[in-house]
């Protein structure tokens, strides 16, 4: 090849995989210019996290029914007191007023008729909803046991699953950041070493999304009071030989 061939611009790129190292995966590939002699590498770096909730949301819905609507006034007065007994209960156990919200009394009706239309039956619904919102969310599980309870005191009662949230994302957001970083660097050595050269300043870096769930789930982040929260970062790195 003479020297003028040698001048024109030329172009070479290859990928490498150089598997997980570290939390982080890697990529790379190596550019050449004939004038500005540009060598870069693009790495990807992962950051974990194991976090707890710190925040819990929680309904329980309580009913009170009768076969008619004689019996409503009754009714009334007995979801009052069921309502007072829920709310005694969520204090007694470490709940205060701020945390708890009772709701409205909802009523509902259905009937019941033959082949011929005739009412043979009807029920007469009244519906309630207590809601805890609370940053105690180690105490909503052993709470929750003594609420069931009052099943066996005939309160017809509906113990919906709690929802945890982990609401304290960006006070980990930036060690996550340095440690993808880190990551994506001794993904880079990893491939750089294996090419014969070596790993300078970063060209540019793309931020992926945060991702909270469930610890040991795919998918979901309410179900569990423990999060992993996950971010990759995409890294261009400099080579110099």
């Amino acid at each position: 090849m003479n020297k003028d061939t040698s001048a024109g611009l030329f172009f070479l790129g290859f990928f490498l995989a150089a598997g997980l190292a570290l939390g982080g995966y890697f990529v790379g590939q190596t550019m050449y210019n004939a004038k500005v002699a540009l060598n870069t590498a693009e790495a990807k770096g992962l950051a974990e996290r194991l976090v707890m909730a710190d925040h819990a949301n929680w309904e329980i819905v309580y009913r009170v029914t009768g076969a008619s609507r004689e019996e409503i006034p009754g009714l009334y007065e007995t979801a009052e007191q069921n309502q007072k007994t829920i709310v005694a209960l969520l204090k007694d156990n470490g709940f205060d007023d701020g945390e708890i919200q009772v709701g409205v009394l909802n009523y509902n009706y259905q009937e019941f008729r033959d082949d011929k239309q005739i009412l043979v039956d009807q029920l007469h619904t009244l519906v309630g909803q207590i809601s805890v919102e609370t940053n105690k969310v180690e105490l909503i599980g052993k709470v929750r046991t003594s609420v069931s309870k009052l099943i066996a005191l005939g309160i017809d009662i509906e113990n919906r699953e709690p929802a945890y949230r982990f609401t304290k994302l960006n006070d980990i957001k930036p060690d996550m950041l340095r440690e993808a970083t880190q990551n994506a660097r001794i993904a880079a050595n990893e491939f750089a070493e294996n090419a014969g050269v070596r790993v300078g300043g970063i060209r540019s870096a793309r931020q992926g999304s945060f991702f909270i769930r469930d610890a040991g789930e795919e998918y979901g982040d309410t179900a569990k009071i423990e999060k992993r929260v996950r971010v990759v970062t995409t890294i261009t790195f400099y080579l110099t030989e």
